[in-house]
């Protein structure tokens, strides 16, 4: 199977410029993907344009990797309702760091492979070019009527907020970005999500333009959830790929917990199972749900792509001292086991409030599980906490010190899936 047949499978391809597969299979291509640096870390709404590259160079194809150390200081409006907060230097350097750091984990960067991975900082391009240069070499090329009739544009200007002279001068950066790569890289496509199909087609024409040449390119769709809700988003937030940030054991817990429908279309994209093994998976999760066979195997396939198989391995072990059986009292859990539960959320309190007596509604307030007294009193009333695996219905319950598992710590459960362990002292 081509590549370009493979993504169409998975689900990966949404826009594609005429002569895209012909390309590729006529000769090794270097494709490029543009990862804004806004955080020291990616979340997984980076998974799949890092899944792109890593195809692309599975089928012996060259990625490149652009990281926008110019453009992170400009914002992008695509898909945005409002203009991105701009990042000073030294937040955009740490920031490039670390993203750099990552995408190390996941593309072979060997130089003494031909189709070895290449990392590219646009700011190395845009430092020493001034306005007028830019207005001369680059504006020129591309009429306003043709960046007005961008849908990224078009949504701004109908909308309340407007546009900055910036970012409507955006697509003209990323477009310089490609003929830069096109010029200087022999990189002929560029990848992306589909909202950013406007600002890659000003690259093409740019390269048509400028120098006469031919450039390829194709997007993905933006994902969401089968409910509606936001792909990657949780009550606390991103799921990040950093270990710090999000856990190995939460970030297994978020694919195990994917709706059926979201786990038949996830599997596609997120793992590199082949077609027949991954057609068998559904159907026996069609015969049988009840065994989640595709959740266990898309939460193994991308923690292991992610973490690693030790890292695995230890959210696995969290989760069944956790959820295996669930009916034993939190007395038979060792202080090994609760030493052992990785990245189930810790917390500290303090021994003395304990010892004299404190409401449960202060406690889970006060040790940060619940954000209010407010919050605590309905999420108890909802039946939502329990503590030591024992329900909690009463608001004025005392939490002692006989509460405490090995004299010293405190097993709460919120909701179905969260669990915190409080040490006390």
């Amino acid at each position: 199977m081509s590549l370009i047949k493979n993504l169409q499978w998975r689900g990966l391809i949404r826009d594609i410029i005429p002569g895209t597969e012909e390309q590729l299979n006529k000769e090794m291509t270097a494709g490029y993907i543009g990862f804004d640096p806004t955080a020291e870390s990616l979340h997984i709404g980076s998974l799949v344009p890092i899944i792109l590259l890593v195809h692309l160079q599975k089928a012996n194809h060259k990625p490149v990797v652009l990281v926008g150390g110019a453009t992170g200081m400009v914002g992008d409006p695509s898909g945005k309702s409002e203009e991105r907060n701009l990042l000073d230097e030294d937040i955009l350097q740490r920031n490039l760091a670390g993203v750099k750091k990552q995408l190390e984990k996941y593309l072979d960067f060997d130089r003494s492979k031909p189709n070895a991975a290449e990392m590219v900082n646009n700011y190395d391009w845009f430092k020493d070019m001034n306005f007028l240069h830019f207005i001369r070499d680059v504006g020129k090329h591309i009429t306003v009527n043709y960046m007005m009739s961008k849908d990224s544009v078009k949504k701004r200007l109908e909308g309340e907020s407007g546009m900055s002279f910036t970012e409507f001068t955006y697509q003209l950066v990323q477009g310089y970005d490609f003929y830069w790569l096109y010029t200087n890289k022999n990189c002929k496509l560029q990848m992306g999500g589909s909202d950013q199909w406007g600002n890659i087609t000003t690259g093409t024409e740019l390269i048509r333009r400028k120098n006469g040449g031919e450039a390829f390119a194709f997007t993905c769709p933006l994902l969401t959830k089968a409910d509606g809700g936001k792909f990657g988003k949780t009550e606390k937030g991103n799921i990040w790929l950093d270990p710090e940030r999000t856990s190995p054991y939460q970030f297994y817990q978020f694919w195990l917990n994917a709706a059926d429908p979201d786990a038949e279309s996830w599997i596609k994209i997120f793992t590199f199972l082949e077609k027949n093994e991954i057609d068998s998976l559904i159907e026996k999760h069609r015969q049988d749900p009840s065994t989640r066979i595709l959740q266990k195997t898309l939460a193994k396939e991308i923690t292991t792509f992610v973490h690693g198989t030790d890292e695995y391995e230890k959210a696995i072990a969290t989760t069944e001292k956790l959820f295996a059986n669930q009916t034993a009292p939190a007395e038979s859990l060792s202080e090994e086991d609760l030493h052992g539960l990785d990245g189930v959320i810790k917390s500290a309190y303090a021994l003395d409030k304990i010892k004299q007596g404190t409401d449960v509604v202060s406690f889970l307030a006060e040790s940060g599980i619940l954000a209010s007294k407010g919050e605590a009193r309905k999420m108890i009333q909802n039946g939502g906490i329990s503590i030591n695996r024992k329900k909690i219905d009463n608001l004025q319950l005392l939490v002692t010190e006989s509460w405490l598992l090995h004299n010293k710590y405190l097993l709460v459960q919120k909701g179905k899936k969260n669990y915190y362990l409080v040490q006390v002292g």
